[in-house]
């Protein structure tokens, strides 16, 4: 399945835009890799000419012989797609203006839809809900986790229409949308209106009178901060440990995931390994003392993805922490966002990631230390009670 004030530069790459001499495409790009308060802007122009000789044979087809309208903008965005698509990376995707708008304000947390966290199932090329976000138009609906949207207003889309779809889904306050669903053999309808939604990325309360609890919903801008808030909060009531819930986290900005592994692990120890298309690695390490020393274990299932991947294999190899659930995702690259100079953007696919003792998460995920299975019927609740549910249940006994 998401950008301004913490923007922080790790690497600047250079990009090779699709055309140079024709007057419908962008010839001059401003590029910034999205991750935290800072930003730099780097302008290189678009320069190849094979398929600008293509591209500028085609448009004068299309000038000569084509019988409707032509739309600037669809050209261009449609030629860009289709380029960019033809990496064949579920990951790396061009982005419109409006997209592009669409995508900083998700990553703030606040938007306007009907509150579904959503990703591309690479192996059903369908769009799949991770989970509804609390309290939100789908959650009330009934939407779980799980479910396939198979349809948007009675236009179908796959996999790969996953931006398509989700800005399809958002619209204007007050407005309605109609879903198409599949859940198992069934094919379910839904109506459900659009409202302001903003997302809580941190939830916390104590249970079992000592035991601290931290949901993570998404590491979206600002989690580090909240999480910091939640963990003083909980540490003045005095908790003896403390549970940490990544299930159902699809990820978010890596740049969150360290700072709050930063908090729990001692300075100097590896938190990430990246290593780039080159080979040339980068290792990143805590710089701070923990601000907690307490028992930790953490929740995952196979919906744990990217950023929340990183933070259960930094606490795990690092031994801060033990984890309870089923087997993670494993998404183990890292996508960088660039800023086209018109407002339009690129998420590009740039490194891939390892734990702190050097092991592959893409295709792989992180195997849990104590695997508990939910019961069935529990498995895409958007909510469980505490006593249902059986990986929390075997947390708690570890913890005691």
């Amino acid at each position: 399945m998401n950008i301004e004030k913490r923007q922080k530069i790790y690497k600047i790459i250079m990009l090779i835009v699709l055309v140079a001499t024709i007057t419908f495409m962008i010839t001059t790009l401003c590029m910034y890799k999205y991750m935290g308060s800072t930003g730099r802007y780097i302008y290189v122009s678009g320069n190849d000419g094979g398929i600008s000789n293509t591209l500028a044979g085609f448009r004068k087809i299309i000038d000569q012989k084509f019988l409707g309208e032509v739309e600037e903008e669809a050209l261009v965005d449609g030629a860009i797609k289709g380029y960019i698509a033809a990496l064949n990376d579920p990951y790396t995707q061009y982005l419109t203006k409006e997209e592009m708008e669409e995508f900083t304000i998700d990553v703030e947390g606040n938007f306007v839809g009907i509150g579904v966290y959503l990703t591309k199932d690479i192996q059903k090329n369908t769009v799949t809900v991770i989970s509804p976000i609390k309290d939100s138009p789908a959650y009330k609906a009934g939407i779980l986790s799980g479910d396939i949207i198979s349809k948007v207003d009675g236009i179908s889309y796959t996999g790969e229409q996953l931006t398509e779809a989700s800005n399809k889904i958002k619209g204007e306050p007050g407005t309605k949308v109609k879903l198409e669903v599949l859940r198992g053999d069934k094919t379910l309808d839904f109506e459900i209106k659009r409202e302001n939604v903003k997302v809580n990325h941190v939830e916390n309360k104590v249970i079992n009178d000592n035991i601290g609890y931290i949901k993570f919903n998404t590491f979206d801008d600002g989690c580090s901060e909240e999480f910091e808030d939640n963990l003083k909060e909980l540490k003045s009531k005095n908790i003896k440990s403390l549970i940490i819930d990544i299930r159902n986290n699809g990820g978010g900005i890596v740049d969150e995931a360290l700072e709050i592994a930063d908090l729990m692990i001692n300075k100097g120890d590896t938190l990430l390994i990246t290593v780039d298309k080159n080979k040339n690695e980068e290792i990143s390490k805590a710089k701070k003392a923990p601000i907690i020393e307490v028992p930790i274990v953490i929740l995952t299932n196979e919906s744990t993805a990217s950023a929340s991947e990183i933070l259960a294999g930094a606490l795990k190899e690092n031994n801060k922490a033990r984890t309870v659930g089923t087997k993670t995702y494993g998404k183990g690259v890292i996508q960088e966002l660039f800023s086209l100079k018109d407002g339009s953007g690129l998420k590009i696919t740039t490194q891939e990631y390892y734990t702190p003792k050097r092991n592959k998460i893409n295709g792989v995920g992180i195997q849990p230390d104590e695997e508990v299975q939910l019961d069935a019927d529990l498995e895409n609740k958007p909510e469980i009670k505490e006593e249902e549910d059986t990986q929390l249940q075997k947390a708690i006994e570890m913890l005691k």
